[in-house]
């Protein structure tokens, strides 16, 4: 057995389930959907009910499909998309590490470096991407990392407003 592919296969896991986990928690965690709208509100999102379950939703799909390594490169830009948000949205007006209180943007970013690896790397032999012959070239591997940013970008862009409180707090 090749290192590299169980390496690539432990991480697509822990990665996938993580987030997939995080999509769960959004649906089914204390309060639901409605909880996770009305905390998308008071950050600033707008349109909080579609966010919430749009957020879940992708969370969900793009965990499982990392999990099974199948369409790699666009479930790695969906997660790069979702820290990305989660960073400037939340996380990194509070610092670098979790442990602050609000939690900075060292989780997300260390998430953001394992699905861009992803990406660049490929799932490995161990996947559903290899067993269907599903090999995008190395061009369109970067290129779904650039889809993720530039998805991010957008979607702040367009969704999200710095609240009162916050802006009069910088």
């Amino acid at each position: 057995m090749d290192t590299l592919d169980i390496s690539l296969l432990l991480l697509r896991i822990a990665c996938g389930a993580t987030i997939a986990y995080h999509g769960y928690n959004k649906i089914f965690g204390p309060g639901g959907l409605e909880s996770t709208a009305s905390w998308f509100g008071s950050i600033g999102m707008k349109w909080p009910k579609i966010q919430a379950r749009t957020a879940a939703g992708t969370e969900l799909i793009s965990g499982a499909a990392l999990c099974l390594g199948i369409v790699t490169p666009l479930a790695s830009a969906a997660i790069i998309s979702l820290m990305l948000v989660a960073i400037v949205t939340v996380h990194a007006k509070v610092g670098f590490f979790i442990f602050l209180p609000n939690g900075g943007w060292e989780y997300c970013g260390m998430i953001t470096c394992v699905a861009t690896a992803l990406s660049l790397i490929g799932p490995g032999a161990f996947s559903l991407d290899h067993t269907l012959g599903i090999h995008p070239s190395a061009l369109l591997r970067a290129l779904a990392i650039a889809l993720g940013a530039v998805g991010a970008m957008c979607h702040v862009a367009i969704s999200y407003r710095r609240p009162i409180s916050q802006s009069n707090n910088s």
